[in-house]
């Protein structure tokens, strides 16, 4: 039985703390730059190190993948980590929740702002089709789902969230680099906060590196991370949106 006061990585055998990384060097690929992979894992306090795999990306640059075993655990029973409370409805639910309650469509306005280029994420939230046999919010008959795709500039999300009469905006962020998502995400609320909307509606952002936490840090109703559906977001939006005055408000 696992001790929730000191979880290991788990790799053959339990609480054996075996983890993979993965990493680049700027560095030529050749025998010394293996070992300097091998011994960079050393250092970061791990033992047993061994190179399974080895490329060179370029003359300078060389990438690794190597297996080492953790030393240490965690006590997981201290850890409070903040996540989006509610009931998951169906798909029906939420229609009927809408029908019944709002009397109108929702209308939901979702993109990926800046200079974000990956729309796999929104997509799968928005589109009819929507990802892993979980349709999309253009399936939902009480939603009105508008999808502006990527690289859309925080302007044009307002300037369109005007125009359809928004409920909610919802915000997709898959390149972190350099923390670009915060910087993004911040630009959007602090525009909506002074055009007098931020209140008005229902803001909520997802991605790879997005916690519920950090969204509510930068001024968002919810954020959700990996392996999340359209069932979910539209979940949130019926039991905790801000949907009875927006549409006339906006």
């Amino acid at each position: 039985m696992t001790d929730l006061t000191n979880v290991k990585p788990y790799g053959d055998t339990l609480d054996d703390g075996m983890v993979q990384l993965s990493f680049t060097l700027p560095v030529a690929l050749n025998n010394a730059t293996k070992e300097a992979a091998r011994q960079l894992v050393l250092h970061m306090g791990m033992t047993e190190p061994a190179v399974v795999h080895a490329a060179a990306i370029s003359d300078s640059f060389s990438f690794f993948i190597l297996y080492a075993k953790c030393r240490q655990g965690v006590d997981i029973t201290k850890i409070v980590a903040p996540d989006v409370a509610l009931k998951v409805l169906s798909k029906q639910e939420v229609d009927d929740y809408i029908k019944d309650n709002v009397k109108r469509k929702l209308n939901v306005l979702g993109a990926c702002i800046e200079s974000d280029a990956h729309t796999v994420g929104i997509d799968a939230i928005m589109n009819m089709k929507g990802f892993n046999g979980h349709k999309g919010l253009e399936s939902y008959h009480e939603i009105n789902a508008v999808n502006m795709g990527a690289q859309v500039s925080c302007e044009e999300v307002i300037r369109k969230a005007y125009e359809i009469r928004a409920d909610a905006i919802l915000i997709s962020q898959v390149v972190t680099q350099k923390n670009i998502h915060i910087t993004n995400l911040t630009k959007l609320a602090d525009m909506l906060e002074a055009e007098g909307l931020r209140d008005k509606l229902t803001l909520v952002v997802g991605g790879p590196r997005i916690t519920h936490e950090l969204a509510k840090e930068l001024g968002y109703d919810a954020g959700f991370g990996p392996n999340t559906y359209a069932e979910h977001v539209a979940s949130f939006l019926v039991q905790e949106g801000k949907f009875r005055d927006s549409a006339a408000a906006v």
